[in-house]
């Protein structure tokens, strides 16, 4: 299951905008969190004085805003709004993205601004399948900000399955239905009221469906 939650604050002058991704992985909820913040540096003012309890957070992600010279190297002054940052993306147990391609985020069509990097990306701590993201110049189209990407690696499982064939319209057939039919009809389900619950049912019914 996945399901998408968004957050827009809009108060004085800030503007914040923040989506949260969630979904459920062998029991256990993960979560991507997109982030728009003004150049007032909304973002930070709202997870300081906001207490968000949040764990498995895998991605956070968007233009935050920022410069910094960890991730800007034409940017040569220290900024403290990067070292909040940093640590507030250090209680997400997230550690800044490693770019493959050193290229600005940004991209402005007039001659007062500089290109820059605004735009980052945080990965899970000390995680081996993605720890690195790429810049796409190319895929701007009308927009000014260049998106990115990170692969993820998908490793190979190999899972025992087995197959059974009836023939249709077969005395198989009527047998296998009619005992796929008694064995729905015992399954108590007046009472799901869990995952566990709801998980339980479905072994059940599983292993009715073995014995048949």
């Amino acid at each position: 299951m996945i399901h998408l939650e968004s957050s827009h604050t809009s108060t004085l002058g800030y503007l914040i905008f923040i989506s949260y991704v969630f979904f459920f992985n062998c029991g256990l909820v993960y979560f991507l969190i997109n982030i728009y913040s003004d150049l007032l540096q909304s973002a930070l003012k709202y997870f300081k004085d906001t207490e968000i309890n949040i764990n498995n957070v895998l991605i956070m992600i968007n233009n935050f805003n920022i410069r910094g010279c960890s991730w800007d190297s034409d940017f040569r002054f220290h900024s403290l709004h990067k070292d909040t940052f940093i640590n507030i993306a250090d209680t997400f147990h997230l550690e800044l993205s490693i770019l493959t391609n050193h290229v600005p985020t940004r991209y402005l069509d007039n001659q007062w601004d500089s290109n820059s990097v605004i735009d980052l990306m945080f990965l899970k701590l000390d995680s081996l399948e993605h720890n690195n993201h790429s810049i796409h110049l190319e895929w701007c189209l009308t927009s000014n900000h260049a998106p990115f990407s990170v692969d993820i690696a998908i490793f190979e499982e190999k899972i025992q399955t087995k197959k059974h064939t009836i023939i249709k319209d077969s005395e198989e057939e009527d047998n296998f239905v009619s005992n796929l039919i008694k064995a729905i009809k015992g399954l108590n389900m007046d009472n799901i009221q869990s995952k566990e619950s709801l998980e339980y049912i479905i072994q059940t019914f599983a292993d009715c469906i073995e014995r048949i």
